[in-house]
């Protein structure tokens, strides 16, 4: 009752001061109050989260649709749109042209790497609205907050890695990172921000040491290019000498394995003969005497057979039929 009283003391007021009296005054005091009443309908947009605040403390934060606030000035209502993406480049010159490029936006670009290396790194971060309420009254600035965060974070990812890597393979590695590092940053400030991207555009050496930075790359372009030349040959001739070695090494062992039975088998033999010369010494040596005499006259084209045992007054020579039948038609023609 004291709320509805105080609504009509108020259009009373106001009827008052617009010179209205009577019914008349009051039609237009129930006008103006549903005018101010319906002023506290608002619509929420799929992209935008309602922030309500009463008397300027925040109260509420509400999702997409229709709602209901207490008009001006006892509540009002802010509309963030959290689901654009807002895009902030970092390294870039703030003149807007490459070609104008000042010494004091060279040196924010200007970082230094994890082998104490100096490049230049450029990159564009992606950011939207991930929490209103910290957004809108925990950071005042908040392009200004992720700059900062960006430049932070990029600079101690470069000072973690190499200048080859780098300005080679780590380039996404690195653009991960930064964000994951960015993204702890604001968190930890509260800023409600989410970092959605990071995509690192450039990373060169400064201007002035580009043409001897390039120098050095083609040099260990070469150095890598004569290494892998000199591997590409290890790998072809290495294996051909193993072969070769493996082959003499089997052929070896084998040569090795037939001398040894080979030997084995005279031993064998020989202890043989010996075992039945100690059994019968005679009988053994005419049969090795009878065994050498074979072996030694079938090889030969012509024997000396002496009967008499005079000597070699009475030797005849015992000729083959062969020859004897070659000398036989030059004796007839004779």
């Amino acid at each position: 009752m004291s709320t509805l009283q105080s609504l009509r003391d108020w259009f009373a007021y106001y009827a008052q001061l617009l010179g209205l009296k009577g019914r008349g005054g009051m039609v237009v005091a129930v006008v103006i109050g549903l005018l101010w009443v319906n002023s506290g309908i608002y619509k929420v947009q799929p992209d935008e989260q309602g922030v309500v605040l009463r008397f300027g403390k925040f109260q509420e934060t509400v999702d997409p649709g229709l709602h209901y606030h207490w008009p001006y000035p006892v509540e009002s209502v802010l509309l963030p749109k959290v689901t654009q993406v807002n895009q902030l480049q970092l390294g870039t010159a703030r003149t807007g042209a490459a070609t104008n490029v000042s010494n004091e936006d060279s040196h924010d670009r200007q970082m230094l790497t994890g082998d104490e290396n100096i490049l230049e790194a450029e990159c564009a971060v992606f950011w939207r609205i991930k929490d209103a309420k910290d957004f809108l009254f925990r950071i005042k600035n908040p392009e200004v907050s992720v700059r900062i965060a960006a430049e932070s974070a990029l600079r101690e990812i470069i000072g973690r890695t190499p200048i080859q890597a780098a300005m080679s393979d780590k380039r996404q590695q690195i653009a991960d990172q930064t964000r994951d590092l960015m993204q702890t940053l604001l968190d930890r400030e509260h800023a409600g921000i989410l970092v959605s991207q990071v995509q690192l555009q450039r990373v060169d050496p400064p201007a002035a040491v580009i043409d001897a930075f390039n120098d050095v790359q083609r040099a260990r372009a070469d150095q890598e290019r004569a290494r892998n030349e000199a591997d590409s040959y290890a790998n072809d001739i290495l294996p051909r000498a193993r072969g070769e070695a493996s082959k003499i090494t089997q052929e070896a062992e084998a040569y090795k394995e037939q001398a040894v039975k080979l030997a084995e088998g005279d031993a064998k033999s020989f202890m043989s003969v010996y075992n039945s010369y100690v059994k019968s010494k005679d009988v053994t040596a005419w049969r090795l005497y009878m065994e050498s005499m074979d072996e030694l006259l079938k090889k030969s084209t012509r024997v000396i057979v002496d009967t008499t045992g005079k000597g070699a007054s009475a030797v005849m020579p015992y000729m083959n039929i062969g020859e004897k039948a070659k000398d036989a038609p030059k004796e007839s023609s004779k």
